[in-house]
Formats: structure tokens, C-alpha cells, sequence
């Protein structure tokens, strides 16, 4: 399984209009070789260099969605996929996009193909997305990008 974008490239900027200095939109996502036996994806994106000062455990939480149909090949430029939208940090669903305070942070695109669908409601936190994949996951793979306000 591989997740891919057409806006950047593994471990590379991420580009201003996906962030809080542009449109804050998603990135174009491209979905390939998803287990047959996949029941659902899960779609995580999330910065793991916060400062501690800002947050005890270091953790933006920017994208949460579960559910996905297992035959999603594209997530489009300011799209949302099918799913359940879980909550981020800030509290919403919803993409949000990068924003580091401070420096330079990566943002992980992170990819699960699961053998079932989360029994879970929406506005459910990444920890409970995460505590309910648990045994559940076939598959995953990440997409990396970095960023840094000017």
C-alpha cells in the first residue's frame, strides 16, 4: 500500500496553500495497492514537533477520518473523503492544515487499511480511532512533508 501526493514528495515542503499561510486545504492524496481484504482506511495526519510548552505530549493532531471506503484511489486537492470525520486538536472536524509556531515540523499523512469497519461516532478523538484499530490493521504507510512559516 502507498500513499502518495502530486503537491510534494516523501520527506519535501509541503506547499504554502495547503497551510495557514494559504488556502489551508488538503493536499491531493493518491491511494494504491490497498489490501483485497481491506474493510476500511483510516486517514490520520498529524505533527509530532510541537513545543512542549504548547502541548504536553508534542502533538498536533491535524486530520482524523475513519471509515473510508477501501476502494478510494484519490482524495482531490480540498476534498474531504468518504468517511467518518474524527476531531482534532483545535477541536473541529476537518482538515487543518500546517502551522508551526516555531520551526521547521514534519506533518505525517498516515495510511491504515483495517479488517473491519470502527464502530465509533464522529468527533472521535485520534487516541480512540487509534485504541479501536487495535488488531484490526492489514496494512499502513505514511506520507511525510515538512514546513516552516517565513
Amino acid at each position: 500500500m502507498k500513499l502518495t501526493s502530486s503537491a510534494f514528495v516523501q520527506g519535501e515542503k509541503i506547499p504554502a496553500i495547503y497551510t495557514c499561510d494559504g488556502d489551508n486545504v488538503n493536499p491531493p492524496l493518491e491511494i494504491t495497492g490497498v489490501p483485497h481484504d481491506a474493510r476500511s482506511l483510516v486517514l490520520i495526519m498529524d505533527d509530532p514537533d510541537v513545543p512542549k510548552d504548547l502541548r504536553e505530549d508534542g502533538m498536533w493532531d491535524h486530520w482524523v477520518i475513519f471509515n473510508i471506503p477501501p476502494d478510494t484511489r484519490m482524495i482531490e486537492e480540498n476534498s474531504e473523503p468518504s468517511g467518518t470525520p474524527g476531531i482534532g486538536t483545535n477541536g473541529r472536524t476537518g482538515y487543518f492544515g500546517p502551522c508551526p509556531p516555531d520551526r521547521e515540523h514534519r506533518y505525517f499523512f498516515k495510511l491504515f487499511a483495517l479488517d473491519t469497519q470502527l464502530d465509533l461516532p464522529e468527533k472521535s478523538t485520534k487516541a480512540d480511532v487509534e485504541n479501536a484499530m487495535g488488531g484490526h490493521v492489514l496494512f499502513h504507510c505514511e506520507l511525510m512533508g515538512t514546513y516552516e512559516r517565513i
